[in-house]
């Protein structure tokens, strides 16, 4: 049962925040994929990518989604960032591009949902709802109502990535919330975030409906509250591996740039919130949030065999300058 690992690289360049690929044949030890080079960056918007999902669409083929921000385009002199202001003032538009084969891809769209009023829309995760077959868009954003200073959870639902219902409030707390990832199994909806503070942390939450309400896990927070540092973990994604455990995968940023990525948590089955530390994984580089799937053992040898400097939607205009600055920063 191979996998495939989509996410970005936290860098001082603009490279990093593309797409990434890495797999697994086991679900533990991970390979880079196109000798770590990007398999696709972004052309518009802020013209980078954060927060990478992937789904395998129903009718065939992949959509990867994105946020729209390329923060080391936004480093000071000093290679400061104002987060405020790109809380406030970021992209209002999430990245979406759509592939056959998970190496070539269609038109990159940087998709409005309708709302001016949202602040940057973050780390964008996609669930399919099998009871009205409709994928179940959802991400955390600041609002102008409230001077841009709350996150919460919003949503919107599509059949086919092309059009999209107006955003409602998913999920809300009294604390700023973040990083939602959903998954369903048995008649028990599972939601994982990032509470801002009080506490500062993962979370998990139950639900026996899609919309909810969501009960708090307790006992998984005292597990999460029991790290070191536990309000420097988020970006939460979880996968099954082969013997039937559930992984949950968590990025941990509380380091040196060199030293972050995601560490793995290990439940005894799918469901079951009490994770452990996982120890027998590996991972060629630092991986920064992104998202799992189950890929066949054809798209993994494809994957496996895939070498290219980087991939870039036709007919966007920017192949060129942006193959001359990756050359520059590189030295190629």
């Amino acid at each position: 049962m191979p996998y495939l690992f989509v996410h970005f690289k936290e860098k001082i360049t603009p490279d990093g925040e593309a797409v990434y690929y890495a797999i697994s044949k086991d679900g533990l030890r991970f390979k880079a994929v196109n000798d770590g080079n990007p398999i696709v960056m972004a052309s518009k918007g802020e013209k980078g990518c954060r927060d990478i999902e992937i789904v395998r669409l129903k009718s065939g083929g992949f959509v990867i989604i994105t946020t729209d921000l390329c923060v080391a385009n936004r480093y000071d002199e000093h290679m400061n960032l104002d987060w405020r202001d790109i809380n406030h003032n970021g992209s209002k538009c999430l990245r979406i591009w759509k592939t056959p084969d998970l190496i070539t891809f269609g038109e990159e769209d940087l998709h409005h949902f309708g709302r001016d009023d949202f602040g940057c829309m973050w780390a964008p995760e996609v669930f399919y709802d099998e009871d009205s077959g409709r994928y179940v868009i959802h991400w955390g954003s600041t609002v102008k109502e409230s001077n841009y200073d709350h996150m919460s959870i919003y949503a919107s639902t599509t059949l086919d990535f092309e059009t999209f219902t107006p955003p409602i409030l998913f999920f809300d707390k009294e604390t700023e919330i973040l990083d939602s990832h959903l998954r369903k199994f048995g008649d028990t909806y599972h939601l994982f975030y990032k509470n801002h503070q009080h506490p500062s942390g993962n979370m998990h939450a139950t639900s026996k409906t899609l919309w909810g309400p969501y009960e708090n896990d307790d006992k998984f927070e005292g597990i999460m509250q029991s790290l070191a540092k536990p309000g420097s973990y988020e970006g939460p994604t979880s996968y099954v591996l082969p013997d039937g455990r559930w992984c949950l995968m968590l990025d941990y940023f509380g380091c040196k740039k060199s030293k972050m990525g995601y560490v793995p948590f290990i439940s005894p089955a799918p469901g079951d919130s009490n994770f452990v530390r996982g120890k027998k994984f590996s991972f060629p580089y630092g991986f920064k949030h992104g998202g799992v799937i189950e890929i066949t053992d054809e798209e993994y040898a494809r994957l496996e065999a895939y070498r290219n400097d980087y991939n870039f939607p036709i007919g966007t205009g920017e192949e060129s300058k942006i193959k001359k600055l990756f050359n520059r920063l590189f030295k190629r």
